[in-house]
């Protein structure tokens, strides 16, 4: 396992943390979509993209917003 070095990890997270966060509401739902947007227009399909990661883990948030707050059709 690898030792996390806080202190660096807490440099970097300050610069991150506005633009990648759990969405509790509408507007910070809103944008994580528009930043997944951009990351997909700099990401594209490829898989070895430094940003992939990141951009696999903010569409993880965003279906679970979804997951949580939209209701699934249900099917008669």
């Amino acid at each position: 396992m690898h030792n996390l070095d806080v202190t660096k990890t807490l440099g970097a997270w300050s610069t991150l943390a506005d633009s990648i966060f759990v969405p509790h509401t509408e507007d910070e739902y809103r944008r994580l979509v528009a930043l997944l947007d951009g990351l997909i227009d700099e990401v594209g399909e490829d898989e070895s993209h430094p940003l992939a990661s990141l951009m696999e883990i903010i569409g993880v948030l965003i279906e679970k917003y979804d997951d949580d707050r939209v209701p699934e059709l249900s099917v008669e």
